[in-house]
């Protein structure tokens, strides 16, 4: 069975910035689809649609986390960590389809005339675009520290979502300033953001379908992780490092070289020993299996 207690102040890290996510996006959508509605602006209810949807996939993450820190069992001895992977594949798609089906209905009201947006929805989405940014920087940082995943494509998604309200600001903008005959600027601006969803959950998709099919981790883990294998007393020398990304930890594949006159039980020593060193040193590292081979100058 494979657990590391010292990654659960991970997951509470995630948690928060995502329940803060959850909670600011709910409050955004409502506010500009209330404004796009009442406003007369397309553009903004398509960003609203972009910030519930947020919410619904920040709910899907959430669900994530919890099953990832469920103990491993008989069927499932290498835990449930994949959730949050599974959980990413699925909120892509979701995006994706939601972004389709918005930027179909900003084509079919290309030709449809509608009233000029008053002031006040230019607040709206000037206020979004800072908030949206403000998300992106914090939850970028806690993702990188913690090596989510999910956090960090959602914090990604953030900056497109500040970006979509940058358009609908622009869009919203040229129609208060040039007036009936700039409304197609509104529709524009929905494409926009349109566009730029389908880009960021083009992306996630691709990100999150790799980490399932087991990629190996990023250059600056495996060095550091051969670094500290390698300062254990006894070990010669690194003959491979495996390690695979599992949601917000990771497991670890290692065969270490040792003298070729120790004995069986001086060896298992070693090797326990670098077991414990990374799983102390790497709270993000769920599981060490680590390999003897006979060192030879």
């Amino acid at each position: 069975m494979y657990d590391n207690p010292q990654s659960r102040p991970l997951y509470q890290q995630v948690q928060r910035a995502s329940w803060l996510g959850l909670c600011v996006n709910l409050g955004l959508g409502i506010a500009k689809l209330t404004g796009g509605l009442i406003g007369n602006s397309f553009a903004l209810v398509a960003d609203a649609v972009n910030s519930l949807g947020d919410a619904v996939t920040t709910v899907i993450v959430l669900y994530s986390l919890k099953v990832a820190q469920r103990p491993a069992d008989q069927e499932h001895p290498y835990g449930h960590t994949r959730a949050e992977g599974v959980a990413a594949l699925s909120v892509s798609l979701l995006i994706i389809m939601s972004a389709a089906m918005v930027g179909w209905e900003a084509l079919q009201r290309l030709s449809v005339q509608h009233g000029v947006p008053p002031w006040w929805t230019l607040w709206i989405a000037g206020a979004n675009v800072l908030i949206k940014e403000a998300l992106f920087r914090y939850k970028l940082a806690i993702g990188r520290r913690t090596g989510s995943m999910a956090l960090i494509a959602n914090a990604w998604d953030h900056r497109s979502d500040a970006l979509c309200a940058l358009a609908v600001l622009v869009g919203l903008s040229a129609i208060r300033l040039g007036g009936p005959n700039w409304m197609w600027a509104d529709e524009t601006a929905a494409l926009v953001v349109v566009m730029l969803i389908l880009v960021a959950a083009t992306s996630l998709y691709l990100r999150s379908a790799s980490e399932l099919m087991d990629v190996q981790a990023d250059p600056w883990l495996i060095d550091s992780v051969r670094q500290a294998a390698q300062a254990t007393s006894g070990v010669l020398a690194i003959e491979k490092l495996w390690i695979r990304k599992s949601g917000i930890e990771y497991f670890v594949d290692i065969h270490i070289q040792v003298a070729p006159t120790l004995s069986v039980d001086a060896g298992h020593h070693i090797g326990h020993t670098v077991k414990s060193r990374l799983l102390d040193g790497f709270p993000a590292i769920r599981g060490v299996l680590v390999h003897l081979e006979p060192f030879h100058a």
